[in-house]
Formats: C-alpha cells, sequence, structure tokens
C-alpha cells in the first residue's frame, strides 16, 4: 500500500516504485518513474527530483508531503455536488456547462495542485482571443464568468479538500465599459404611441416594462393574478428563461419558470395612473398569463425579444435589445427627480450604488440643464 499522500508502491516483484510529474504535453501529465530495493531510497530519489530535502537533514520540521494526484475533473465534481442543494436550476445548468465546454478540455486530467497562476492567465488569454465554437475569442465577461467558476473550485480545494492549490484570486480579466442603450424622450414617445394604437396583450407587456422597469423574463411570467386592481400595483415574484436540458432528453431545451434570482427581486411595483388604466381595460381570467390571456400558452422571452425588435423597426428607431427598456425607465425617473432609494427597491436591485453605476445614465438634456445652472454665477453684459 502507498503511504497517504505519496506515489510510491510497492511492486509484485519486491521493489519499491515511485511516481512524479515529468512534464506537460498538450494539456497531459507525462509521468516519471524511479526503482529501488526499499521505500526509503525511493523516497529519496523522488526528493532529490523535486529539490526536497530528505526528512532525515531537517529534523525540526514535519516530514514533508509529496504532490498528490487529484485531478482538477474530481474535484470540479466534487465542488458541483456539495452546491447543488443551494443552487436553483438554471444555476446548476450554468456550472455544468462551463465545466463541460471550458473547464475539463482544458485542465480535466491535470493534477489540480499541479495548475499554476501561469497556466490560469494563459488559459484565460487563450479564451479571450481564440474561445468559443467558432474560434474568434469569447468576450471579457464571459471569460471572468469562467474564471469565477475556476475560483470557486480552487477555494473548495484549499478549504475543503486541503489541497495545495495555487492562489488565483486576483486573476480578472478587465472589462471595457460598454455603452448602453437608451431610448431617447423622443424615441420612447413614438414607441409608446405606437403602442397603444396597436394595443395588443404582448404591446401592453412592453409598455409595462418601459414605465415600470421589470425585466423581460420578469413580464413573460406574470400572470393576472398578480395584478392587485384595488391597490394598483403589480408584484413580481416568478421569471421565466429557457434552459438546457441535462442527460439525454429528447429536447436540448427547455422553458423553466422560477423564483427570480435574488430576493431582492421579489417585489411590488406601482403602476403609473395611465398604465393601470390600459392594463384594467385588457383585464384577463387571474390564473392566465398577461402576455396572452391564456391559462396553458405563454410567450417566452425570445419571442417578446423578437416581437419588440418589429416594434422598433415599424417606429423607425435605432436598433436596441428588450433591456434598454429597463435602462430607459430608470434614467427617466432619475431625470424626473425619482428618490433613489425608492426607484432600487422598484427595480430590485440590493443595493442603490447597483442602480446609480449600472444602470443611471443622464442624458444630454440632464447634463446640459444641470451645467446652465452655473450661468446664475455669470453675469453677462
Amino acid at each position: 500500500m502507498p503511504r497517504r499522500g505519496e506515489n510510491i508502491y510497492k511492486r509484485k516483484d519486491g521493489r519499491w516504485e515511485g511516481r512524479y510529474i515529468k512534464e506537460h504535453i498538450n494539456k497531459k501529465i507525462k509521468y516519471g518513474y524511479v526503482y529501488a530495493r526499499t521505500y526509503k531510497e525511493v523516497k529519496e530519489k523522488l526528493c532529490k527530483i523535486s529539490n526536497i530535502i530528505p526528512d532525515k537533514e531537517i529534523p525540526a520540521l514535519p516530514a514533508l508531503k509529496l504532490q498528490s494526484c487529484t485531478t482538477f475533473k474530481t474535484v470540479a465534481l466534487s465542488w458541483l455536488s456539495s452546491l447543488k442543494p443551494q443552487l436553483k436550476e438554471s444555476s446548476i445548468v450554468k456550472y455544468t456547462n462551463v465545466l463541460a465546454v471550458n473547464l475539463f478540455p482544458y485542465f480535466g486530467s491535470c493534477n489540480i495542485e499541479s495548475v499554476t497562476r501561469e497556466d490560469v492567465i494563459s488559459f484565460s488569454n487563450k479564451l479571450l482571443f481564440s474561445g468559443g465554437k467558432k474560434g474568434t475569442g469569447l468576450s471579457p465577461k464571459t471569460v471572468n464568468s469562467i474564471i469565477s467558476v475556476l475560483k470557486g473550485i480552487f477555494i473548495y480545494a484549499s478549504q475543503h479538500e486541503k489541497l495545495a492549490v495555487a492562489d488565483i484570486s486576483r486573476i480578472s480579466i478587465k472589462q471595457p465599459q460598454k455603452a448602453m442603450r437608451i431610448l431617447s424622450i423622443t424615441e420612447q414617445q413614438k414607441l409608446s404611441m405606437f403602442l397603444c394604437d396597436n394595443l395588443t396583450l404582448i404591446n401592453l407587456g412592453i409598455l409595462v416594462c418601459l414605465y415600470t422597469g421589470i425585466r423581460i423574463g420578469e413580464i413573460c411570467a406574470l400572470k393576472w393574478q398578480d395584478i392587485s386592481f384595488d391597490e394598483k400595483y403589480l408584484y413580481v415574484d416568478k421569471t421565466m428563461q429557457r434552459i438546457q436540458n441535462q442527460g439525454n432528453s429528447i429536447n436540448k431545451t427547455s422553458i423553466l419558470i422560477s423564483e427570480p434570482k435574488s430576493g431582492c427581486s421579489i417585489r411590488r411595483i406601482p403602476l403609473p395612473d395611465n398604465i393601470f388604466k390600459l392594463v384594467l381595460s385588457a383585464r384577463c381570467p387571474g390564473n392566465t398569463y398577461f402576455l396572452t390571456g391564456q391559462a396553458g400558452t405563454f410567450v417566452e422571452p425570445r419571442s417578446l425579444q423578437n416581437h419588440f425588435k418589429s416594434a422598433i423597426r415599424a417606429c423607425n428607431i435605432k436598433d436596441a435589445n428588450f433591456h434598454a427598456l429597463r435602462h430607459t425607465f430608470a434614467t427617466r425617473c432619475i431625470e424626473l427627480g425619482f428618490d433613489v432609494k425608492s426607484l432600487s427597491e422598484i427595480l430590485g436591485h440590493a443595493s442603490v450604488n447597483i442602480t446609480l453605476n449600472r444602470y443611471v445614465h443622464p442624458s444630454m438634456e440632464l447634463k446640459q440643464k444641470n451645467m446652465n445652472m452655473l450661468s446664475e454665477l455669470l453675469t453677462v453684459k
């Protein structure tokens, strides 16, 4: 039997055999071997190869342990299994895909203790410049998501498996600030008029999103019973998304309706009076979906996104995705002097900082208005 933590074995012919990592070739480990008549001799040979001082020369220190041979894949699967009880189904699918598509092909068979910080940096660069199905590279946001999973696995390996893994906690990819699309006041008015003139349940749903800031998955999962007609608010406690099926399912994907991603996203949103009048006039039975008025039929997010695209093309508005409605709502609220704390709760954010940093983008009109306040300090003859 090998000593715990050491790759030293007694062979059937009576000799002792020691194994060590010789090199990595094409992400695969190549091992080297040493032999001797006794366990002690093999260990001394391995120590010399690894530049480790034999135990007998440093009696004051604890015995040094040679590297274990725990593969990255083994630890990663154990990490995911430990998280499953506390994860939503969509998160499990996401992590499973990251492991299968990105991490296992690169690190799967490697000894996790042999993976260095430099290996992870090299891996990150490869994802940036040649990752993805087409080999054209992944976005910095996607790469950071993959590295975040990798960090979680390394923390688990260190804290739960007691393995000596590299410190990769500070590795991250700098993400350029992406310009967010916000409808101008003119575009918002034009879209609102078009939706009101062509009022269907789907167009009413787009209007509700534009004037409440709820997400596309939330409006798709909304039912008429989630609207309080007495107190004029809608209650958000579900979201809809399409996820990949696990195992050998005939269908590759399916629709999942579940609680929102965080507790803060469960909220009551007061409806503006004019929007409430439209909602009241279109009222359907409580157990039906808001966008269809039917109990067994819903509109999924991708279909609603396509419908929205058609609507803005009909209005001759330049391209935008559905999430621009949420950005537009938050920005208009700030321009109109909304209390930021109230706005943060309406949007379902955990803190005011998220609202200000991510969703609020002052328009040129507001910037001009603020700059003109300085005119009072200057008298021009």
